[in-house]
């Protein structure tokens, strides 16, 4: 299980590596390519994940409202405590709330608890990106309108792929195959700009990036643990829910820090590191998950 799991996690690091060698030697044009990134090729991600795959979302009622409480609640629960540590909160919270469930998550669930684990892990997706794009951008500018989030390339990608799921709808095969196809340019690319963007890491802040580290998923499993016998979940959602709070900071957290100027080499630094800690973090979760919660036949 542990050599399955670096297998999963591994290809992060080696991606974010060659962007960082590459950085070196040139200067990309991250912020256009960051751009690019948001307004294109995530959004198609999103999209066709949500409609090609077709989660039934109404078995996973119960799953998303504790996702949504994960999410929520673990700013909640650090809020006090980057006051308290007179850290920015509009830097620090969104990488400890907003976690690594697309290109870390999806492949790791699946990975570990199989195919059936798939609709959930979609579920869950679909309510961090959402949160992220809705409450996130809140966070960081109050004055951000309702109206302009909703027009927002990645809201509007998964509005209509949940109208698309909802309703049935058949798609082409040949559209879906273009979508998945620029989609997934997505996730490297992410990973790569963050490589690019750690050349800039003050290292004078690894301290924060190390309390980060411990936070982002102690923080979520604080608010996971007592819904997973709270709620009707299922073994496997309660199993899903358990790897999904334990999940480290997402790339994505850099790419709106980099488009709203808050301290992306910060941000960066959280996500680095917090993702380095997941080699130790995830590895436990997925122990706990076999021994007291999905024993898979």
């Amino acid at each position: 299980m542990i050599g399955h799991i670096l297998a999963t996690l591994l290809p992060v690091f080696l991606i974010a590596g060659c962007g960082a060698a590459y950085g070196r030697y040139r200067t990309p044009d991250i912020r256009s390519l960051n751009t690019l990134n948001m307004e294109l090729f995530v959004p198609l991600l999103v999209f066709a994940v949500l409609a090609d795959r077709q989660a039934p979302l109404a078995e996973y009622a119960w799953l998303a409202t504790a996702a949504i409480a994960v999410v929520l609640g673990s700013g909640l629960v650090l809020w006090p405590l980057a006051k308290w540590l007179k850290l920015d909160s509009k830097i620090f919270l969104p990488p400890m709330m907003f976690n690594n469930a697309g290109n870390m998550g999806v492949p790791l669930l699946v990975l570990a608890f199989g195919a059936e684990a798939l609709p959930a892990a979609v579920v869950v997706f679909i309510v961090e990106m959402l949160l992220h794009f809705s409450v996130g951008l809140y966070m960081l500018n109050p004055r951000t309108s309702l109206w302009r989030m909703l027009r927002m390339p990645i809201v509007l990608a998964s509005l209509a792929g949940l109208a698309v799921n909802i309703s049935g709808l058949p798609l082409p095969g040949w559209l879906l195959e273009a979508m998945h196809m620029l989609g997934g340019v997505c996730i490297p690319l992410m990973l790569f700009a963050l490589g690019v963007r750690l050349l800039e890491i003050d290292f004078s802040d690894w301290r924060t990036g190390i309390l980060g580290a411990v936070l982002c998923p102690l923080s979520g499993l604080v608010i996971a643990l007592p819904l997973m016998w709270l709620l009707p979940l299922n073994s496997l959602q309660a199993a899903v829910l358990l790897v999904f709070a334990a999940l480290p900071p997402a790339v994505l957290n850099y790419l709106v820090a980099e488009q709203y100027r808050l301290s992306p080499q910060k941000v960066a630094s959280l996500v680095l590191i917090g993702n380095l800690g997941s080699l130790v973090v995830m590895p436990l979760t997925l122990a706990a998950a076999f021994t007291w919660v999905y024993a898979p036949l």
